[in-house]
Parts: C-alpha cells; structure tokens; sequence
C-alpha cells in the first residue's frame, strides 16, 4: 500500500504539471497568437514565457508531490525531479533540430529546480525546513 501510495503522490505532481503546462500553451497560443504558429527560430518573449510557465508547473507539480507523500516528502520531490530531468532531457535529444540548443539546454535546467523548489516550499510549510 505504501508503494502505491507513494506512486499516486508522484503520478498526481506529474499530471499537474502536464495539466499547467497545457494550459499554459493554450493560453500562450490564444493571446499571442503570432507565436503559436511561427517558423524559425523562436522569439525571446516565447522563450522567456515558456520558460517561466515550466518552472511554475514544475514547482506547482513539486509542491503536490511533497504534499501527497505520506513518508519522505523530499524522497517523492527528489525522485520526480530526476523523472522531470529524464524526460526533458530526452526530449532535447529528439527535438535538437527544431529549438535552439540554448533553449533546451535551458528547459532541461529549468523543470528539475523548478520541482525542487515547489517541494522544499511544501517541506518549509509543513515545518520540516
């Protein structure tokens, strides 16, 4: 029961972060518009927006782990950050060709300090840090 509870609080941190992202690109494709569907390089205020929306879903996602785990909240942040570093990792190999490296290199950065962030702030308002 621990191990399915502790791969619940992992799951949930990790859809909403999918959830906040979602939303977030939708949102960013509804009010500039002349982004969504831009070829070439990318512009800095995509970038920079992108950016910031990962790191908040990350950190969102991070802190609902920390606050699902049961038993060693920083254990579940930990882990769903090297997940989160994994995946955007992987997905800076698949998609080389079509953002700029700095710009993966970046996002690869970005999401695990994000997760980090969000679960120590969960750590700090339970009183563990």
């Amino acid at each position: 029961m621990v191990i399915l509870h502790a791969f619940l609080a992992l799951l949930a941190g990790f859809a909403i972060m999918v959830l906040v992202v979602m939303g977030c690109t939708m949102l960013l494709a509804r009010l500039a518009p002349s982004w969504a569907g831009m070829e070439g390089p990318p512009q800095r205020g995509y970038i920079f927006a992108v950016l910031g929306y990962s790191y908040l879903a990350t950190a969102i996602g991070g802190f609902v782990t920390a606050w699902l785990a049961a038993a060693n909240p920083l254990e579940h942040v930990l882990i769903l950050g090297i997940v989160v570093l994994l995946l955007s990792g992987l997905s800076a190999i698949f998609s080389k060709s079509q953002q700029p490296t700095l710009y993966q290199i970046a996002l690869v950065a970005i999401m695990p300090l994000g997760v980090l962030a969000g679960g120590i702030v969960r750590l700090k308002v339970m009183g563990i840090l």
